[in-house]
């Protein structure tokens, strides 16, 4: 027999506020037809005053236990991937992890940006396959709207705050690709390709700062190393696209989505897609669209998905799961 990580619960949660890209054109030079056109995206939500990612990340947790039928006690660990936490320390996940009502259990961040719900997911399934964690609360969430530049038309239109879960619990498997569960992981970064993305301020530096991005090159980055990195976790268990029920991209731009399904040779009717309602909501993404695509009846139980994602840093990632 072999253990694996399996999805027992998932669930979301975006804020109340929903900012139509129609908002911007009161204080940019810019328009709705000009965001929706070269991102796709329509609409975003973002965090109330005093709203933080903990809170948002606690809601999207609840209902992953929720649809799991468990309580917070029942699990054995939360990884929380975000760029975004509350405070300098402690992590947010340990809010998260008060909030649910866990008290057996321990929980850290996880911060590679964009690429933070794949980083976090290796770690969990790490962490189950290992015997460490039998169940592990996987969360992305964020709060991006705190740390924008309000003048920059390039980046504030882009992004979103939101939060998604998934509940992992080990199960054991007979060691083949028809198991459910976590199949492989590929995890990659460069730090050559730092100010391609970043935020320019930080704890050491004394200042809060607002994300900077090199938006052409990562676009170019993206597509190529999102396909590259989906392609290499397939092939470690010997799949190949046509055996991928979903493809659960990281939701940064349509026209990335469409190019690297492209060059994996997937149609866009096995894409997941929600950037037009959430836009980019970094970590947060991946387990918000699985999440809406579970709650949409798109993503049943035995489907092959393969996610992937890439942020700053660079770093990239993918995951292929049976769901």
């Amino acid at each position: 027999m072999t253990r694996r990580a399996v999805a027992i619960g998932v669930g979301h949660y975006l804020p109340d506020r929903i900012v139509p890209n129609a908002e911007f054109e009161k204080t940019l030079d810019t328009t709705d037809e000009w965001i929706t056109s070269r991102s796709g995206i329509e609409r975003r939500h973002f965090a109330a005053p005093g709203q933080t990612t903990s809170d948002l990340a606690a809601r999207a947790a609840m209902a992953a236990l929720k649809m799991a039928g468990l309580t917070g006690n029942d699990v054995d660990a939360i990884i929380l991937a975000t760029s975004t936490a509350d405070l300098t320390f402690p992590s947010a996940a340990t809010m998260v992890q008060h909030a649910i009502a866990n008290t057996k259990g321990y929980a850290f961040d996880i911060q590679a940006v964009c690429a933070g719900f794949t980083f976090a997911l290796s770690n969990a399934n790490a962490l189950i396959v290992s015997g460490q964690a039998n169940r592990v609360m996987v969360i992305g969430a964020e709060t991006f709207s705190r740390i924008l530049d309000w003048t920059d038309r390039g980046t504030c239109v882009l992004f979103g705050d939101g939060a998604g879960a998934v509940l992992l619990e080990a199960q054991d498997g007979n060691g083949t690709t028809d198991d459910r569960g976590i199949l492989s992981t590929d995890l990659n970064s460069d730090g050559a390709y730092r100010d391609l993305l970043y935020v320019d301020g930080g704890i050491s530096k004394q200042t809060t700062g607002v994300l900077r991005m090199e938006g052409q090159e990562v676009f170019r980055h993206a597509v190529e190393k999102l396909a590259e990195t989906a392609h290499t976790a397939l092939d470690k268990v010997g799949l190949t696209a046509d055996d991928v029920d979903w493809v659960v991209p990281h939701q940064a731009n349509i026209r990335i989505i469409k190019s690297t399904a492209r060059k994996l040779g997937v149609g866009m009717d096995r894409v997941i897609v929600t950037v037009q309602d959430h836009g980019n909501t970094s970590a947060a993404s991946i387990p918000l669209a699985i999440s809406v695509g579970v709650q949409n009846g798109q993503i049943k139980k035995g489907d092959l998905l393969v996610t992937e994602a890439i942020g700053g840093g660079l770093a990239w990632g993918a995951v292929v799961i049976r769901w």
